[in-house]
């Protein structure tokens, strides 16, 4: 596919990174990541991957959170170019939608149509957030798709310490899953959105009351023991022929994940959340995932990065 058709603001430059050799044996991401696209395909291998990163933080300001989420992607990448690459798809950057001022929507409009266009060629797509406004952005990549309109049941899962369901005058970092459940009622549809990590303390009983209006599933974070986050996400998988997981980094504790908007005090141990991110990619349902509210200002010696980077580097095998 060739990326130059696609509607990207900002074109992908070579990575760069720690480089121990050329040889396979040696392969970093760095040396693992293509940035113009693939001109055939293997297969005996896993399907390609497409790193799209969305520059915002203009969903997180509208939600009156800590801003800075935009330079995300650039940090992401940074922490995951010099991981040794032990994957067998191939992988290419596809580059930044970059969101200007308030342009909220259109930056989202321009990520769906990217994403529709990639999936819609056989890849296994991963956006680099920004804020969790991303979330409203992948779902239109995702609702767009072939898949979709053929009658694939599509399930959205999300590894958040927050439901996201908030009523608002404006689309925001709070409101993404909403706006994906009415969206799936006027295509006449039911939004089928499980969360892993609410932190009751974190949401208002009218958050809670939405989301069981909405038939959302969800562990909170006091109960997510490995053993019950792995038969939560089996039965809801279960239920889908297609998921697109977003993962929203204040899910972990905040000694974790220190570079956030909104820091977790109690949080997901990173264990578990790894294991989600196994469990999903094994099943062969993952269609599209995306990793949200890195805040590089905030960090601590790139930790919340880091993090980030092994959890993408779970998830793209």
């Amino acid at each position: 596919m060739d990326f130059s058709a696609l509607t990207i603001d900002t074109p992908a430059t070579p990575w760069t990174g720690r480089n121990d050799g050329d040889s396979p044996a040696h392969r970093r991401w760095w040396q693992a990541v293509g940035t113009t696209g693939r001109s055939s395909l293997d297969a005996t291998l896993p399907g390609p991957a497409a790193l799209l990163g969305f520059c915002s933080d203009a969903g997180v300001l509208r939600n009156h959170g800590r801003t800075g989420a935009a330079t995300g992607p650039a940090s992401i990448r940074a922490a995951l170019g010099s991981l040794a690459f032990h994957g067998t798809r191939s992988v290419s950057d596809v580059g930044d939608v970059v969101v200007s001022g308030d342009a909220l929507e259109q930056g989202q409009s321009k990520v769906g149509s990217a994403l529709t266009r990639l999936l819609d060629a056989g890849y296994l797509t991963l956006v680099l957030g920004g804020g969790h406004e991303t979330a409203y952005a992948s779902y239109l990549g995702v609702a767009g798709t072939a898949a979709v309109a053929n009658g694939a049941r599509l399930g959205v899962l999300n590894l958040d310490a927050h439901f996201d369901l908030r009523q608002a005058p404006a689309p925001s970092s709070g409101t993404p899953f909403l706006q994906m459940a009415h969206a799936e009622a006027a295509a006449g549809r039911e939004l089928n959105y499980a969360v892993v990590g609410i932190s009751e303390p974190n949401n208002t009983r009218t958050l809670f009351d939405t989301a069981h209006s909405l038939d959302v599933k969800y562990l909170l974070d006091e109960d997510c023991s490995g053993e019950r986050t792995a038969a939560f996400v089996s039965s809801f998988l279960e239920t889908v022929d297609i998921v697109y997981l977003t993962i929203d980094l204040d899910v972990l504790p905040a000694a974790v994940a220190p570079g956030v908007s909104a820091p977790a005090a109690y949080g997901v141990p990173l264990p578990v959340i790894a294991a989600v991110c196994r469990q999903v990619a094994a099943s062969g349902k993952l269609f599209h995932c995306d990793v949200a509210e890195l805040n590089p200002e905030f960090d601590i010696d790139n930790r919340t990065a880091k993090v980030a980077a092994r959890l993408i580097d779970t998830l793209l095998r």
